[in-house]
């Protein structure tokens, strides 16, 4: 992994860097108020190196990614666009990763994504002309070779992070490496897991990671996230896509005394991280607590996490030359 750089954003060069990296999911508002995304940004930055838009995840809609990147950008902050292939076609795509790229947005995330039928409009249409694989290759070809995937030319290509999303601890377990190997082939730069409350899971899925040398292709950052309480955690084992919970955790907070359940799920999480942390292969966290970002902020200071490397730049803006300047500066370049 030491190809010159793919983005101008913080999170590649935190991740470069050597340094361990720290992400979380922003939960869209049910709302077309601005200041509510912003109110959540606020917390977020001060403790993460890249902020996740989520793009109607669990196939509840909620205000865009794109319109919510876009107000990050505006304000500064270095946000994760999330795109899924569930609601729009690959016309429809290519042009938001432009649009995107165009606004300052350094990293993409790609998700096939939920199926309608586990959100609260399953009538919806279902579009998936690409999945999660043929999206990376799509803005790979975009971003490297400068061509739409008709193969009409880009005048100026898009720089950015490509991502995408693992899950460790759903079977079959053995083909998850393999899975990973075909999304990292496909132009994945980093990883985002899905929660893990399963340590010796993780342990063991890394252990193929390495066999197959792809923690050397790719930075791999595990998903983690508190949980209130065991019936919270029953309802996420029961009606979230892919989540795996052990009963040793769910028993773990039924004995927790009902005042201190919250907070021992915040242990739990922390105790997650800092075991992740020691893992070969493992170069981050990636935070989901829904509409919990103050919790957030004190998951990331108990685990030892700050402060963040502000030399790299904040989780802030990064200044960038305008296209004019550095056309005119090419320009310069070659005159006689």
């Amino acid at each position: 992994m030491t190809q010159a750089y793919k983005s101008d954003g913080r999170l590649e060069r935190v991740l470069r860097s050597g340094l361990f990296a720290v992400t979380a999911e922003l939960d869209p508002p049910d709302s077309a108020d601005r200041h509510e995304v912003y109110d959540a940004a606020l917390v977020l930055s001060q403790v993460c190196d890249a902020i996740n838009a989520t793009d109607a995840s669990g196939a509840h809609c909620h205000m865009s990614s794109v319109a919510i990147c876009s107000l990050l950008t505006r304000a500064g902050y270095a946000p994760v666009l999330q795109v899924s292939c569930r609601d729009r076609n690959r016309i429809a795509i290519q042009g938001d990763v432009l649009g995107a790229a165009a606004m300052g947005v350094d990293n993409v995330l790609c998700l096939t994504g939920d199926d309608v039928s586990v959100g609260d409009q399953p009538e919806a249409k279902r579009v998936f002309d690409l999945d999660s694989i043929q999206l990376l290759r799509t803005i790979k070809i975009m971003r490297d070779e400068g061509v739409f995937l008709s193969g009409r030319k880009l005048s100026v290509k898009p720089r950015l992070f490509l991502g995408a999303a693992s899950n460790p601890f759903a079977p079959p377990h053995d083909w998850r490496p393999l899975r990973l190997a075909k999304k990292i082939e496909a132009g994945a730069d980093f990883i985002q897991s899905q929660y893990c409350f399963d340590i010796p899971r993780l342990q063991e899925f890394m252990r193929r990671v390495r066999d197959l040398g792809l923690h050397e292709k790719a930075y791999f950052l595990v998903g983690v996230g508190p949980l209130r309480s065991e019936r919270a955690a029953e309802f996420m084992r029961g009606n979230v896509p892919g989540v795996h919970i052990p009963d040793a955790i769910v028993d773990r907070l039924r004995k927790t005394p009902k005042e201190q359940k919250r907070a021992e799920g915040k242990r739990i999480c922390v105790e997650i991280i800092q075991q992740a942390r020691e893992i070969e292969g493992v170069h981050g966290v990636h935070l989901m607590a829904y509409r919990q970002e103050e919790l957030v902020a004190e998951i990331v200071e108990e685990a030892g996490l700050l402060p963040r490397p502000r030399q790299l730049g904040a989780a802030g803006p990064v200044r960038r030359r305008s296209r004019s300047r550095e056309r005119a500066a090419a320009r310069k370049s070659t005159e006689p």
